[in-house]
């Protein structure tokens, strides 16, 4: 079987077959794609634009909305517009070039997402479990340089995934069976000893986001045993209510990834049209929902908002 190398000089091409077995579907699967993408777009603009005009909004709660809103632009972008282009202009094939590109922003968008949420975390129990140090802990300079950290952690455990696919020797049989350049998928093209790619894949998977979970809910932890211990239900209620968003949120970003990336490597039993749709999920449903989530569980947010889209 014919095998060639990923080189600087090849040009050779992958083609992105989009959903197996839905083909025929393609045109009216684009029209919930493109929806999801168009109010994902308007939603998270519509944050970064509110927070940075207003003043009274130059907060550390609202610079991670802020940060959360540009990963979940980053995330979607990176595969939308190439779905929809496959969708609607039959326009299948990527470069490697172009593969290795997108596969690297799209994880480094993902985990730099994960480095986020744990932030927002962290960002609640201080709010609830110290807030007359709130301010001094949690500065604007300091929930920079902690999102500076999450983005420079993700390109440094992401960088090494196309590095090591671009070593492969790939079969004659280039076809992607899936809307963007997802790892195993490329991985499972490949006529060569794929072991490392696999295993670096893995541990990646549950070091980043094993890690995230387990400071993500040592902090939840450490909320509820000081929510405990406060004796009137009201206050309960409402120490609460103050997470209630970050929680949907990080719901709906780590069930949807955890679900494709285990099911990606021990799921052969699942059709593939349901796993790539599952996959497509995860950078279609969050971001849209994220920014209208904040919006309507953040009073000061949700204000704003309103306010400016009654001038328009």
């Amino acid at each position: 079987m014919a095998t060639f190398n990923l080189t600087l000089s090849d040009p050779s091409t992958f083609i992105l077959n989009g959903i197996p077995g839905l083909e025929a579907a393609h045109i009216w699967i684009s029209i919930p794609f493109s929806m999801f993408y168009i109010i994902s777009l308007l939603g998270n603009f519509m944050v970064l634009f509110v927070v940075s005009k207003q003043q009274t909004l130059h907060k550390p709660m609202f610079l991670l909305l802020c940060m959360l809103a540009l990963t979940d632009i980053g995330m979607s972008t990176c595969v939308v517009p190439k779905a929809l282009s496959i969708f609607w202009f039959c326009s299948k094939v990527i470069t490697v070039d172009g593969c290795l590109t997108q596969m690297f922003f799209l994880y480094v968008f993902a985990v730099t997402h994960s480095a986020v949420l744990v932030i927002m975390a962290f960002d609640r129990y201080i709010a609830i479990c110290d807030p007359l140090r709130y301010a001094t802990i949690l500065s604007n300079a300091r929930i920079a340089k902690l999102g500076l950290v999450g983005l420079m952690r993700a390109v440094i455990c992401v960088l090494p995934v196309p590095l090591l696919l671009w070593r492969l020797p790939l079969c004659a049989n280039h076809v992607i069976p899936h809307t963007y350049c997802e790892h195993l998928a490329v991985v499972k093209i490949s006529c060569g000893d794929t072991t490392v790619n696999r295993m670096y894949g893995l541990v990646i998977t549950f070091v980043n986001i094993g890690l995230d979970l387990t400071l993500i809910g040592l902090s939840y932890g450490l909320i509820i045993r000081a929510i405990l211990r406060i004796s009137s239900k009201k206050s309960h209620g409402k120490a609460l209510n103050t997470c209630t968003a970050h929680i949907c949120v990080m719901l709906m970003s780590y069930t949807p990834y955890l679900f494709t990336a285990l099911t990606h490597r021990f799921g052969q039993d699942i059709a593939a049209h349901v796993h790539i749709l599952l996959a497509n999920m995860y950078v279609l449903v969050p971001p849209m929902l994220n920014p209208i989530i904040y919006g309507v569980k953040t009073k000061e947010l949700r204000d704003k908002v309103g306010k400016y889209t009654c001038r328009m």
